[in-house]
């Protein structure tokens, strides 16, 4: 497997956790304080449009690493819980990276 895969992975979900964690605020905001209407909106069409590629991007990572579907479902799910996704990506990257100096390897030999 390339390790652009994983970068494109590693990415999308840092950039849709930190999105995530701003929509919160923002909802805070929005409803707890009665202001930022407008930038609610405009922030969760923007990390609409950024779960979906986020979604794409593990979604093509698991299917290269051959992930069962319960793994898949919970990668997948992790970047809708606010700082899951910081956790969730620490231990994919840790259990990827083997599989892609592994591939590196038997290339060179």
């Amino acid at each position: 497997m390339k390790r652009s895969v994983l970068t494109r992975y590693r990415v999308m979900a840092y950039v849709t956790a930190v999105m995530l964690l701003i929509l919160c605020a923002c909802m805070v905001a929005k409803y707890g304080f009665g202001t930022g209407a407008g930038l609610t909106l405009a922030v969760s069409q923007v990390h609409g449009v950024l779960f979906m590629i986020y979604l794409v991007f593990a979604f093509d990572l698991g299917s290269k690493a051959k992930w069962p579907f319960g793994k898949l479902l919970w990668v997948l799910v992790s970047g809708t819980i606010p700082l899951a996704a910081f956790f969730v990506e620490r231990g994919i990257r840790a259990e990827v990276e083997p599989l892609l100096t592994d591939g590196l390897a038997t290339a060179k030999a």
